[in-house]
């Protein structure tokens, strides 16, 4: 049985995304259950509106839903007593795919700045850069991510009210919209569709 928390969170995930004019990459959607463990995870991705296909930038969300914290939701739901609240992993990845060369990234935490995103004062904390080469025909293809990782701690507030929930993850995506807006404005060459001319 998949908890309504769960589907609360990941409707008003999608919600505040597309509120914030982002535009989900229907392809990249997966709902996924550790049949052996347990643990149940949702990934999407959305980027900027009118993106090239494939987008060369967008971001990549994950939630984790734990079988701990499943079962500390459902202890909450039928009134047992406990100091411990359910929580989820919350993971978001900003991906630059596609480039001619691979991005200082010096450049791209300075496009970012030093914020990080919040949810319930539960900081998401920036992970280190990746910066990928890979061969691709006959030739090199680069590519970057930078991720933001937390746990997001489900306190009463969020457990009695959906509606605190849709307002905790507005400003999430407001941040992944912000920063999305930035990365693309770096003057970063492409390939083009067919990966072998770049654009610009």
């Amino acid at each position: 049985m998949i908890d309504h928390i769960l589907l609360d969170v990941i409707g008003a995930l999608r919600g505040a995304l597309e509120g914030a004019l982002l535009e989900r990459l229907s392809e990249e959607e997966r709902f996924a259950v550790d049949v052996f463990i347990g643990d149940i995870s949702f990934n999407t991705s959305y980027g900027l509106p009118g993106e090239p296909e494939p987008s060369r930038v967008h971001a990549d969300i994950a939630i984790e839903w734990s079988t701990w914290s499943q079962s500390a939701y459902r202890s909450w739901s039928i009134g047992e007593p406990s100091s411990e609240r359910p929580e989820l992993v919350v993971e978001v990845a900003f991906r630059l795919d596609n480039l001619v060369t691979a991005p200082e990234p010096a450049a791209l935490l300075a496009a970012l700045g030093t914020a990080e995103p919040a949810l319930s004062g539960d900081t998401l904390g920036r992970q280190p850069v990746l910066v990928e080469r890979r061969l691709d025909d006959d030739h090199e293809v680069a590519a970057a991510e930078i991720g933001y990782a937390g746990a997001w701690r489900l306190v009463d507030t969020l457990l009695e009210d959906p509606a605190a929930i849709e307002r905790e993850l507005v400003g999430l995506a407001r941040f992944i919209a912000s920063a999305l807006v930035r990365l693309a404005d770096l003057d970063l060459a492409t390939f083009g569709a067919d990966r072998k001319r770049p654009n610009g």
